[in-house]
């Protein structure tokens, strides 16, 4: 979608995931973000001068490390999420939003009538304060 909406879904879909973070570490007790306005400001215009879209990029995977921390999964590997970025940006948005998913997925209240999903066995640790 990116491509065929010349890269309008891409500062769409950066603000939700950005809002959806700050949302679970605001209702968890930590800080997944402060403003996704700003995420997305800083890919476009911000990305006309490169550096504030590199670190919307590089906060906005530690953010996504940080929340399924919380949800009690395993992060995305930092390393992997470069490499697909410098080779491929498309699968670095995938690698991204499919962690969210099973995090989303883990963190669902069951439907009336069904089981619900398993328990995290115990919590992971706070964040530092200075992410």
């Amino acid at each position: 979608m990116p491509i065929v909406t010349l890269g309008i879904y891409h500062l769409v879909w950066w603000y939700k995931i950005n809002k959806e973070l700050k949302a679970y570490g605001e209702a968890k007790g930590y800080d997944l973000g402060q403003n996704p306005t700003n995420s997305v400001l800083a890919l476009f215009p911000g990305g006309l001068i490169i550096f504030p879209a590199l670190i919307s990029y590089w906060r906005g995977t530690k953010r996504v490390q940080g929340a399924s921390r919380l949800g009690g999964q395993e992060p995305v590997n930092g390393w992997i999420a470069l490499i697909l970025y410098l080779l491929l940006a498309p699968g670095f948005w995938a690698y991204l939003q499919v962690s969210l998913n099973h995090l989303w997925e883990r963190e669902a209240e069951p439907l009336p009538g069904q089981p619900a999903p398993p328990a995290s066995e115990t919590m992971p640790p706070r964040l530092p304060d200075d992410q």
